[in-house]
């Protein structure tokens, strides 16, 4: 059962908690159906998202054995046959599209395209440069759209521009770890990516630059009339713009220092300094509601 667990990558789920975001922002969280409705949602983002890693594991396959960490991933070391593992998805893809489904078609719908979009990359578009973290930034923000979807009310504009860019930003850096370790272990270059250790400090200046737009749109928020309409105290929110340059600077200086390693929002989940960041927004957020 280990390996099997391990497949399907339990840790990675937390990413899906991204489809809380608009019953928060949206101060909806106390409606006992939406709420309910909304971890309906995230248990098939759960079962759609370790679907797609197991596609993607065996599809990265043989990246994964000439890899000193990822080696030992079950399908790379062969604890898992491939026959089992794409049975396993198979199964785990069926039940998100039913459990999304039982909630409204628009979530249906977001399930889909993340689906669809995670299929896509695992067979394709992570050949492609610089399309693969466009698409990895666009699968998180599905996952808020996700929770739009449930409230069936429309997207909020700052909200989707704050995500795509801050998402983009990380999933760079993603990409800029992976190439840093391989420039440092001297492996070879990426048999599924359009990437090269070369490219390192050009992903680095793409990144550092988006994940600065971001605070920036979040600034040029603070201002909109939709932060007038939901919070009483609005000017006490201008200090999420420090917070969210500081943590965008910091995980980029650890990175570059080579303190980061792997998925960099995985880093960040056990990252104290982090969890401070966080809270310390929360609390702005709560004082100005």
């Amino acid at each position: 059962m280990r390996p099997l667990i391990r497949l399907l990558r339990p840790h990675q789920w937390s990413k899906n908690l991204l489809v809380f975001v608009s019953i928060l922002l949206g101060h909806q969280y106390t409606q006992a159906g939406l709420l309910s409705d909304t971890v309906l949602c995230f248990i098939a983002f759960c079962m759609a998202a370790s679907a797609g890693y197991i596609v993607n594991d065996w599809l990265d396959v043989q990246d994964d054995r000439n890899h000193p960490q990822k080696c030992h991933r079950p399908l790379a070391s062969g604890q898992i046959r491939i026959r089992t593992a794409l049975a396993v998805a198979a199964v785990l893809m069926a039940l998100a599209l039913a459990l999304a489904a039982s909630i409204n078609l628009w979530v249906l719908a977001t399930v889909v395209v993340y689906v669809l979009a995670t299929l896509s990359y695992s067979v394709w578009l992570k050949r492609k440069l610089l399309l693969d973290v466009v698409v990895l930034a666009g699968l998180y923000t599905v996952r808020i759209m996700a929770g739009v979807a449930v409230l069936q009310i429309p997207p909020s504009f700052w909200l989707l521009a704050f995500a795509m860019f801050l998402f983009f930003s990380l999933a760079t850096l993603k990409r800029f770890i992976e190439l840093r370790e391989r420039e440092e272990e001297h492996l070879a270059s990426f048999s599924t990516r359009a990437w090269q250790p070369r490219d390192s400090m050009m992903a680095a200046g793409l990144g550092i630059s988006s994940g600065m737009i971001a605070v920036l749109v979040l600034a040029f928020y603070m201002n909109s009339d939709q932060v007038q309409e939901l919070y009483r105290y609005p000017p006490g929110l201008w200090m999420l713009c420090p917070l969210f340059l500081y943590w965008v600077g910091r995980i980029w200086l650890l990175a570059n220092r080579s303190l980061v390693h792997g998925d960099p929002i995985m880093f960040a989940i056990r990252d104290r300094t982090s969890y401070l960041v966080a809270g310390a927004a929360l609390c702005l957020l709560l004082l100005a509601k």
